[in-house]
């Protein structure tokens, strides 16, 4: 039964990975892309390691695909928060943002 379930979460997985690559052709600019790929890549390889594990159980294979999914989780969102807010500061803002916090923000630190 786990083994069906795991198969299952892995398909999912591959699905939004399939579907975060798809945003990063379709969408029209940086910001647009990197939320799409962040956000499905990161959710469809959670899910996808969490299948492995699934299927795997508490073997050294098992163990692997946590520590993996811990990092993922951690490293994916800081890493595009950060290349998203260099690429901000570098061309001087984003056009066309209905909401622009980050522009108040470094207004109030000059």
């Amino acid at each position: 039964m786990n083994e069906i379930i795991g198969q299952l979460m892995i398909g999912i997985g591959l699905l939004f990975n399939v579907i975060g690559c798809l945003g990063l052709i379709r969408m029209p600019d940086l910001c647009c892309r990197l939320q799409a790929a962040t956000k499905c890549v990161t959710f469809g390889t959670g899910v996808a390691l969490l299948g492995a594990f699934l299927i795997s159980g508490f073997s050294s294979i098992g163990i692997k695909a946590l520590i993996c999914l811990v990092f993922l989780f951690l490293n994916s969102p800081t890493g595009s928060h950060s290349l998203i807010r260099a690429y901000y500061i570098r061309h001087k803002g984003v056009k066309n943002l209905v909401c622009d916090k980050l522009r108040e923000d470094l207004e109030e630190k000059k």
